[in-house]
């Protein structure tokens, strides 16, 4: 992975590239619209939603990116993506880093991560990070659906 790649908040103008990396990724849903996913992100804690960029025209290629969240309690991150072509160089290790600074700086005790039961390799990703499974069962409920 290269080093000038830059790891700032999300920019006017980062959605569609963002969208397309999450498609990439395989982390966009029928039942998730990533759209609507942004604007809800850019409503609370904006400055909390990472976009990793390699430098060039404009405000350069998205190549990663990590929304985060805190809700005073516990600490998330989701969307964490990074393009095919940087995956296994760090930019995944780095983007977990600067959340979990980002948290640690606003006082959070855990930082909480979901990941579909299938998905073996991210599952291996987290283990090698410290992520644990804390053998609780996620449930979920859509109050406004997106589909």
């Amino acid at each position: 992975m290269s080093d000038d790649i830059l790891i700032r908040s999300f920019a006017e103008g980062d959605a569609e590239p963002v969208v397309a990396l999450w498609r990439e990724a395989g982390l966009v849903v029928p039942w998730n619209d990533p759209y609507r996913d942004i604007r809800r992100k850019l409503d609370v804690q904006p400055d909390l939603f990472l976009v990793a960029v390699r430098p060039g025209e404009g405000a350069g290629e998205v190549v990663g990116t990590a929304m985060v969240g805190y809700d005073g309690h516990r600490g998330w991150v989701n969307y964490l993506a990074v393009s095919a072509s940087l995956r296994g160089g760090g930019l995944g290790r780095r983007l977990m880093a600067e959340a979990e600074r980002l948290l640690l700086e606003r006082g959070c005790p855990k930082l909480n991560v979901q990941v579909r039961s299938t998905n073996a390799e991210v599952l291996e990703f987290y283990r090698r990070l410290g992520y644990a499974e804390d053998h609780a069962v996620g449930l979920g409920k859509r109050l406004i659906p997106d589909a």
